[in-house]
């Protein structure tokens, strides 16, 4: 792919707004969100500008020929987490693991910064939209560093993508983040991160570089192939 093409893709993946399978309009957001007027038709100018293919009912044999080792993709209707995202909504969220202590990490590409402190005060004290002046060492949030003991409960609920790639384990990481925040350009192996609550959704293939930008208060799993 020529370079420019290249740029303008990663670029895009900054707009990416797609659940895994469509959800009704009733589900809400999960109390995570404090829309105001005119978002819901911002959410979908944003969505339209996306220049990331999105493909609903891919077979296993598609996947890997036309984007498991080149390009990403938005995947469609491949898994139903209808229980694990009501889980994960703000009052549910709170009720379980309220108290559990999580590793918040600074948003530079290699989050050197490391703030360990309860579920529940990152939540009310510093879950809020972010400066889009601020710097990414100075910006904190929940993504990854998951103690995978306490939070099983709520693991086990979750279905994966089902696709695979030969020889790789998938490892979860899953994070809470405020608006305005994300991670600056970097790129580590293949996966998928699939949102639960906000915008933001995709395959990447391994070593694919990109950013991610949250838009809105986003809660979010992601499967990486290792």
């Amino acid at each position: 792919m020529a370079s420019g093409a290249r740029l303008q893709l990663l670029l895009a993946l900054w707009m990416l707004a797609a659940p895994a399978r469509p959800v009704a309009a009733d589900a809400g957001d999960g109390g995570w969100q404090r829309r105001g007027p005119g978002a819901a038709a911002a959410a979908v100018a944003e969505e339209e500008r996306c220049a990331v293919e999105r493909r609903a009912d891919l077979s296993y044999s598609e996947f890997v020929q036309h984007y498991a080792f080149s390009r990403p993709v938005i995947l469609q209707r491949l898994t139903d987490n209808s229980r694990f995202r009501a889980l994960c909504s703000r009052e549910k969220l709170l009720a379980s693991f309220g108290d559990s202590v999580v590793r918040l990490s600074t948003a530079n590409t290699y989050s050197y910064r490391k703030v360990d402190l309860p579920f529940q005060e990152y939540v009310e004290h510093l879950l809020h939209p972010q400066d889009p002046t601020s710097l990414g060492n100075d910006t904190l949030y929940f993504f990854g560093d998951n103690n995978f003991s306490e939070w099983a409960s709520l693991f086990q609920h979750y279905s994966p993508p089902p696709f695979s790639l030969l020889g790789t384990t998938a490892a979860y990481s899953f994070g809470v983040a405020g608006a305005g925040s994300g991670v600056p350009f970097h790129w580590h192996g293949p996966g998928f991160s699939e949102v639960v609550y906000g915008r933001k959704v995709l395959y990447f293939p391994d070593r694919w570089w990109h950013a991610t930008l949250n838009l809105d208060t986003s809660v979010f799993i992601s499967t990486f192939l290792s």
